[in-house]
């Protein structure tokens, strides 16, 4: 009887233990190559942050921008070149499968889901416009979008707010960030008020990152090289601008253009990517009025157009367009700095990266 109740217990014992394995979090990188049909799948070693390559997934046309639904089970990825929409799903050993394609509008330069997961909202650089698009339970895009927007040209970002009433779309093209209101019941969008934010001659607002407590949102500026701080009234859903700072030293006289903004997930950072001067500038974000100090920048790949941080907010890794090299740096939680540890090379004119924690 003694044998059978140790028996049972180290049934019991190894079942959880594997139960408990099954239920490890796991990362993978996907890195979309300019340059090639192809993205780049790496598994992240969470310990490390080191990046071991998976079979790699083809795609249709050249990717760029990409992004997952909240729970991490499809992602999505802009066709820029075709001016179509991809829609994957995420296997449990982080591969790709197509599940299908639609057609979309002339360079889609950004793709995002809102927060709920149940729509895809792009932005159109060349098309001047935004688009919605309903997705399926089985993660499919609807063929045609549940509604397009017209706005400006060069719409180069669209991300709701931490509420998912609000979505906000900076232009690099007319200097300005269009302020909508969002329904999440229907997915459809209407104009706030007023609808166009001015940001100024020659900032060119490019991308946002929204703070995880405050009410605040960061817009990098292409042309000014510059982040931009707004004060987000949570009840009107309007933007009221701040302040200002430089991403590159004031000594830097070269051509030089920002790309991606990025905020750390603890919201104690937030990172904006230099071209030209090759570096991401680090900023710290004071916890209660969420004013901004830069803590200067670090050198990485040339022309990194894109990068993140990883889920857990100890790794950031960013792509050298130019170089054809993906570059991983340690974040100090402490003070914001950025230490490289790897380098690999990944394809032709890496695009975008998103790091994805699955369980």
């Amino acid at each position: 009887m003694r044998h059978l109740i140790c028996r049972v217990v180290l049934l019991i014992a190894v079942a959880f233990f594997l139960g408990a394995a099954t239920s490890e979090a796991r990362e993978f990188a996907y890195v979309s190559l300019d340059g090639e049909n192809r993205i780049a799948v790496y598994s992240v070693d969470e310990k490390s942050g080191e990046l071991s390559p998976r079979p790699d997934v083809e795609t249709p046309s050249p990717p760029g921008g990409l992004t997952s639904d909240p729970k991490n089970r499809f992602l999505f990825a802009s066709l820029r070149r075709a001016g179509r929409l991809a829609s994957f799903r995420i296997n449990d050993d982080g591969g790709l499968t197509l599940i299908n394609t639609v057609e979309a509008g002339a360079d889609p330069a950004y793709v995002t889901t809102d927060r709920t997961g149940r729509f895809l909202l792009t932005a159109y650089y060349v098309a001047a416009k935004v688009s919605v698009h309903r997705i399926g339970e089985d993660g499919s895009l609807s063929e045609k979008p549940l509604q397009e927007i017209a706005t400006d040209t060069k719409a180069h970002a669209i991300m709701t707010d931490p509420s998912n009433r609000f979505a906000f779309v900076p232009h690099t093209g007319p200097n300005a960030i269009y302020q909508f209101r969002f329904d999440e019941k229907t997915g459809r969008l209407s104009p706030n008020d007023p609808l166009i934010v001015s940001t100024g001659a020659n900032t060119g607002p490019r991308q946002l990152a929204f703070h995880p407590k405050l009410d605040v949102v960061f817009f990098d500026y292409e042309q000014a090289c510059a982040i931009a701080a707004f004060d987000l009234n949570r009840r009107t859903g309007q933007l009221s601008f701040r302040e200002r700072l430089s991403s590159v030293p004031d000594s830097f006289k070269e051509t030089r253009s920002n790309a991606r903004i990025e905020i750390h997930p603890s919201g104690n950072f937030v990172y904006v990517a230099n071209r030209g001067h090759n570096s991401l500038a680090g900023y710290r974000v004071d916890s209660k009025t969420g004013k901004l100090t830069s803590i200067g920048q670090t050198p990485t790949e040339p022309t990194p157009r894109g990068f993140t941080i990883d889920p857990s907010g100890h790794f950031l890794y960013a792509a050298g367009q130019s170089s054809d090299r993906l570059v991983a740096f340690r974040i100090n939680r402490k003070t914001g700095a950025l230490t490289r540890f790897a380098t690999y090379d990944v394809g032709k004119q890496p695009w975008w990266v998103h790091v994805v924690r699955l369980r």
